[in-house]
């Protein structure tokens, strides 16, 4: 772990200024920024909506997408309140992103860097900042031999895409258009910038690895403002910390360029939900779960989610590719005659079910909702981009508080042996305080190969490796908002205590477990361990390096050692 005090490494005199502090741009400092990025500088303004267009439009995660006064996440209880920056650079290239980058160190601003919009922690909000937006930044080119420049490496199909990009206009153009796959977000709205920074878990990254494994060259505007393009041979310190690092952390990104792969033939879904008639039946449902999962489903096929509920449920929602729904259903059938042949111990809520479509149609909104209406939510504002679509079950975190949110990395050891007692009993624990989720797709345990090793070349946390699954225990409800009911405080204040109370009940069974960077605690301790852990240190150098004053500050990112209440990083 990284000493606290390290932070004051990067400090020096660069404190930042407010308006109204001396130090402030002046009205004539503004309009020579506006003017070296083409007038593409604006107050930001947040929009004055009528009841009914609250409702309509603070749930549509693209016209938050679209907004640069809100971000997805409206804020955390008692952690981070959304708020909207002084000024926005509507970025329509590097070069925009390099004035404003120079212009935030000259003058002492906070700096924020906004692609979707998507962080959990308030990585893309701050009052008082200078927010550079790379919605713009939307270019997408597919590449049927891409080499890295630089670089003699054997040329790969790949894909490059702005930084303003979210992964529906990836699909579209990769899969939709292309008929190829590229690694990316369940989330239709997640930024591609973003997700890739953080690391980026897909539902099949058992068989196609990280996000950020798939990175291969990105352009990005560092500290000093110079535009760099860094790969596995030309800043090559750089490119490895970007790939896992975090975003808006080692200057900005402004393009991505990923590999791309043979598209499967199917990708489909598992639904099932048994409810056990006691304590007792449920420990055992849950074991017997756990006994099955090595042996048929922790493979490239499988991804996606098991939740263990207070109600004794245990609830199945997984993914699959390349497989027929008889085939899935095949790998399934051991333990679904197993609940079968227990009725007094066991009752089907929910029937195991498998389906599966054409995977070219996985993200054609069209062809979606004729497959099954109502699958999918489509942008119907005026304007929209055709296809724009999102799932019902991510569209509830939209303008959404977050109450907790709690994730750990399960090591496969304890899936064998007495590490399988321990995990059972810390599983049912944990449920009984709150719902207790296994997203197998965010641990590479039973992997691909060659998903591990990419895996291991870059600067997430290395448990992951290892890991056959992320725990995650969480909650959300209500706004801050105008026009949105707002959070029950007293009752997120008690959600965030039994989250809390869950997970370290879940963290009897690994106690040193770390935790995924985009998905974890707003108030980790030792988040630079859990986060990265042996490569936090290395991370450090590299920030120190790159970005000596702390220019680019987010809440535990890398560097960044102290923050404030009203949403300032404070690094004296």
């Amino acid at each position: 772990m990284v000493a606290s005090g390290q932070g004051r490494a990067f400090a020096g005199s660069f404190a930042r200024v407010r308006p109204g502090q001396a130090g402030w741009p002046s009205p004539a400092d503004w309009d020579a920024l506006r003017r070296s990025v083409g007038g593409r500088l604006e107050k930001v303004e947040v929009p004055k909506l009528s009841p009914a267009d609250a409702q309509s439009l603070l749930h549509n995660p693209f016209y938050l997408r679209d907004t640069p006064a809100f971000t997805e996440s409206s804020g955390w209880v008692d952690a981070w309140t959304s708020a909207p920056s002084a000024f926005v650079v509507k970025a329509k290239d590097a070069r925009d992103v390099a004035a404003a980058v120079k212009f935030a160190r000259a003058h002492r601003l906070r700096l924020v860097v906004r692609g979707g919009g998507h962080s959990y922690v308030g990585g893309s909000s701050a009052p008082d900042s200078l927010l550079v937006w790379t919605r713009d930044l939307d270019d997408v080119a597919l590449h049927a031999a891409f080499v890295p420049q630089g670089g003699d490496a054997k040329p790969v199909p790949a894909v490059s895409l702005g930084a303003g990009c979210v992964w529906i206009d990836a699909y579209k153009a990769v899969t939709d258009e292309g008929g190829r796959f590229v690694q990316g977000g369940g989330c239709t709205t997640v930024g591609v910038a973003g997700f890739v920074l953080g690391g980026g878990f897909g539902s099949f990254s058992k068989a196609f690895g990280l996000g950020a494994g798939n990175l291969l060259e990105a352009e990005v505007v560092t500290a000093d403002g110079e535009i760099r393009i860094v790969n596995a041979r030309r800043d090559p310190d750089l490119f490895w910390a970007l790939k896992g690092g975090g975003g808006g952390t080692f200057g900005v990104v402004t393009r991505l360029t990923l590999a791309t792969y043979d598209l499967p033939t199917t990708f489909g879904g598992v639904n099932w939900t048994v409810e056990a008639t006691s304590d007792a039946a449920y420990r055992r449902l849950l074991r017997t779960f756990l006994e099955y999962y090595p042996a048929h489903l922790m493979n490239p096929h499988w991804g996606e989610q098991a939740h263990a509920t207070p109600g004794n449920r245990l609830q199945i929602e997984m993914a699959f590719q390349g497989l027929t729904p008889d085939e899935a259903t095949a790998v399934w059938k051991g333990l679904v005659d197993e609940v079968a042949a227990h009725p007094e111990e066991f009752k089907t809520v929910e029937p195991f079910s498998a389906r599966a479509a054409p995977a070219r149609i996985y993200w054609n909104a069209g062809a979606l909702q004729k497959l099954a209406p109502g699958i999918v939510k489509v942008d119907d504002r005026p304007g929209a981009q055709p296809g724009d679509f999102w799932w019902p079950g991510d569209g509830i975190q939209a303008s959404a508080m977050w109450h907790g949110y709690q994730s750990a990395w399960l090591p496969s050891a304890l899936l064998q042996g007495e590490g399988l007692d321990r995990l059972t009993d810390a599983w049912f624990n944990a449920s009984r305080l709150w719902s207790v989720s296994f997203h197998f797709n965010k641990g590479l345990a039973g992997g691909a190969p060659e998903a591990i090793a990419a895996a291991r070349q870059t600067s997430i946390n290395p448990q992951v490796t290892d890991a056959f699954a992320l725990a995650i225990i969480a909650m959300l409800g209500g706004s801050s908002y105008a026009g949105l009911p707002p959070p029950d405080i007293s009752v997120a204040r008690q959600n965030a205590k039994k989250i809390a109370a869950s997970i370290e009940a879940l963290r009897a069974a690994a106690p040193d477990a770390g935790c995924y960077m985009s998905e974890c605690d707003f108030f980790l301790k030792d988040w630079q361990a859990a986060q990265w852990g042996k490569n936090a240190a290395r991370l450090e150098a590299i920030k120190l390096r790159y970005d000596p004053d702390g220019l680019f500050v987010i809440h535990h990112g890398v560097g960044s050692h102290d923050w404030s209440e009203d949403g300032f990083n404070r690094l004296a």
